[in-house]
């Protein structure tokens, strides 16, 4: 690169100075800095001046890649950690946290993010915090508490720091540390908006003044990931807020912002916070607890709470001096949002009169679901506006009135409420009566006190009760094999004629048997026991009266034999079942379940006699009984053929018309070593069934002829 000289003026000396530029053109080039001397008139001489640059491969020398903060984090132990956290205390000739070394030593887990590393009440100074630095870089934490320990701005840089580069929490408590400085903040911003993991700061009674604001403010505006951010007690008012505000504007992440116990006043204060309602609709909770907003902060807030359509989910205004004409502002804006669900107005004078204005925007917001009026001065004039409200609202769940003098009226008017009410779960009041001027009146208000919690519990029941409904619908709604209702249990001698009235019932179990079992041979195990039981009451049966209900009343379906569990026009073989599995968490949903068995090989055990119809073509006519039979002779009419089965339920015909005493005189079934289990659950058998007629034939009379007669 050449520079052109410059042109001296014309004059005497033109000539004298191009020599000197020619003579000093050897020394430029060479890359000499010096110029010529000025000449005697004191002139400037023009010198012609050359740059040059090196090459790019002389610029370069080398290249270093960042290091790896998770290098010493690999494959790391806890003997490893203490020990390289002792050797840093005695490199920097500190003392060491015995709170630490016995949590280090709890650790399990080191390969993910530990629950809780605590420090609260321990003093940290700059070389104890550097000392920590062994322990940040080989694990990671949820909660780092750092309560109350005594932080100076070294020692606050430092962990912050260490926190940003390693990643090292996700919640970070820093709370009752007043003397973080300006340094502590600028390093705890330059955290937040360098780490992404960061979601949880509570810096509750650490002051953030005037010259630290402005660092946290452009964290918080540029970004951020933290949703939760408390505040308590920093001090907040004036230009810090204005600065946070400002910032939060813009702020998309933030959810939940703490601002209680910062005397924020009701002008500028409350101006700044009702312009960050309307623009950030991000935020769900704000809390302004103990502030001095008063009504004509809560005008300003009021004007934000209009835009919030779908925003702001919780607001609290507990103790702010608000009064009746505050109210009258917030009843004009509830109507607006859409969002809010808890408004919390405790212990603010209300009175009355601010319960009525606020009445009409309650039950046109239709959005609360928890209001807290506690200790707003109260009597039973206001506890009749609330019932008005009350009685109104489809979806308030929870509202608080202790701390208020509500008497016999206005528990009455709460009561009266609570009977039209469908939603509140719980209503909050003192649980001592309040004193009255009529003695009596005093266990009238026990009365009407009880009243209005057992409202509160039938309410809860009804809530729990339609969300099983809908569980049961939503339930229902999934594609099953066969759905039957449950049906109520009959007596035996209806029976029969209900069948003879409402033709042949579809082939199913009767849906009040649970049988669910785990496993297959759980099921053949509860088979076993009844069918047990039921021969020995079958056997002890001739000494009961005819009317005695028959044992099958009451045994499940499962208690069949393996005959009569094939519904007609299915292959009867005897290794062939049908057993039906109710599933009473599901709406008594019913599977049809195939199960194939291998016939006993051991005899069969003599049982009482069996009564044997016609061939299904033919019409079965109803035999003799003797007189010790425990059953009555069923109708003839309710015996006929019919294309389906009754439904297995107690005291119901069987396939083909038998009488349901023949389950109890078929043998038991082979223990579970015996059988072929290879059930399947198919659609096709429960539909295609072909009819099958000779083989039912030939098993109903085997069965009969290996009967004993001498048992007649």
């Amino acid at each position: 690169m050449e520079i052109p000289p410059q042109e001296a003026p014309p004059g005497p000396g033109a000539d004298a100075a191009a020599a000197d530029a020619d003579a000093e053109e050897a020394p430029a080039e060479a890359g000499s800095p010096s110029a010529a001397s000025p000449p005697a008139d004191g002139r400037l001489k023009a010198a012609a001046k050359r740059v040059t640059f090196p090459s790019d491969e002389d610029i370069v020398s080398g290249a270093v890649e960042p290091k790896d903060p998770w290098r010493h984090a690999q494959n790391v132990t806890v003997d490893e950690v203490i020990t390289a956290y002792r050797q840093a205390c005695q490199k920097l000739n500190c003392r060491q946290i015995p709170k630490l070394l016995r949590q280090l030593q709890e650790f399990t887990d080191l390969e993910q993010r530990i629950n809780c590393l605590d420090l609260k009440g321990e003093k940290l100074d700059y070389k104890t915090c550097e000392a920590l630095e062994e322990v940040f870089k080989r694990l990671q934490f949820k909660v780092v508490d750092l309560e109350q320990t005594n932080l100076d701005e070294d020692g606050a840089s430092a962990l912050f720091d260490m926190i940003e580069y390693y990643e090292s929490a996700t919640h970070l408590n820093i709370s009752f540390n007043k003397h973080i400085g300006t340094r502590g903040w600028q390093a705890a911003a330059h955290m937040m908006r360098k780490t992404s993991c960061l979601q949880y700061l509570d810096a509750r009674n650490t002051p953030l003044l005037d010259h630290s604001a402005p660092f946290v403010a452009r964290a918080l505006r540029i970004r951020s990931s933290l949703a939760v951010l408390h505040l308590e007690n920093a001090s907040l008012s004036g230009r810090p807020l204005m600065l946070l505000a400002t910032a939060l504007k813009m702020n998309m992440n933030l959810r939940e912002l703490y601002l209680a116990d910062n005397k924020l006043n009701g002008l500028q204060d409350s101006a700044q916070l009702g312009n960050l309602l309307k623009f950030n609709c991000s935020l769900q909770i704000l809390d302004l607890r103990n502030n001095h907003v008063l009504d004509s902060g809560l005008a300003y807030i009021c004007e934000g709470i209009k835009e919030q359509r779908k925003g702001l989910v919780t607001l609290v205004l507990w103790n702010n001096q608000l009064t009746h004409t505050g109210m009258a502002f917030l009843g004009m804006a509830l109507p607006h949002t859409q969002s809010l669900e808890t408004l919390n107005l405790g212990h603010n004078p209300i009175g009355n009169e601010g319960v009525r204005n606020l009445k009409n925007g309650l039950i046109s917001n239709r959005s609360v679901l928890r209001l807290g009026l506690a200790s707003t001065k109260l009597t039973c004039e206001g506890a009749v506006a609330v019932a008005e409200f009350i009685a109104e609202s489809p979806r308030l769940l929870r509202l608080d009135l202790r701390e208020n003098e509500i008497k016999t009226g206005g528990l009455m008017a709460l009561s009266l409420a609570l009977k039209v009410n469908h939603s509140l779960l719980r209503l909050d009041l003192d649980r001592e009566p309040k004193k009255e001027a009529v003695k009596s009146f005093i266990e009238t208000q026990k009365a009407l006190l009880a009243e209005i919690q057992n409202g509160c519990k039938r309410n809860f029941v009804l809530v729990r009760e339609r969300e099983e409904k809908q569980q049961l619908q939503l339930s229902a709604s999934m594609p099953e094999i066969t759905i039957t209702a449950p049906q109520p249990l009959e007596e035996p001698g209806d029976l029969p004629a209900m069948g003879a009235q409402n033709g042949a019932p579809s082939p199913g179990p009767d849906p009040d048997s649970d049988s669910d079992s785990d496993s297959d041979r759980e099921e053949q195990e509860e088979e076993e026991e009844e069918k047990q039981q039921a021969q020995q009451r079958a056997e002890g049966g001739a000494d009961q009266s005819p009317s005695a209900p028959c044992p099958a009343l009451i045994a499940s379906t499962d208690s069949l034999g393996p005959g009569d569990k094939s519904p007609p026009g299915s292959p009867s073989s005897p290794a062939e079942q049908r057993i039906s599995v109710s599933s009473p968490g599901r709406g008594h949903k019913v599977f049809v379940v195939t199960r194939v068995e291998s016939p006993p090989e051991r005899p069969e055990p003599p049982v009482p006699p069996t009564f044997v119809s016609s061939p299904p073509p033919s019409p079965p006519s109803p035999p003799a009984s003797p007189p010790s039979q425990t059953m009555d002779i069923q109708d003839p009419e309710s015996s006929e053929a019919q294309p389906q089965p009754e439904p297995s339920q107690a005291g119901q015909p069987l396939p083909n018309g038998l009488k349901p005493e023949f389950a109890l005189a078929l043998p038991p079934e082979p223990p579970p070593g015996l059988e072929a289990k290879g059930g399947s659950c198919s659609l096709e058998h429960a539909l295609h069934r072909p009819p099958g007629a000779s083989k039912l034939e030939e098993l109903l009379l085997e069965a009969s002829q290996e009967a004993p007669r001498d048992t007649l």
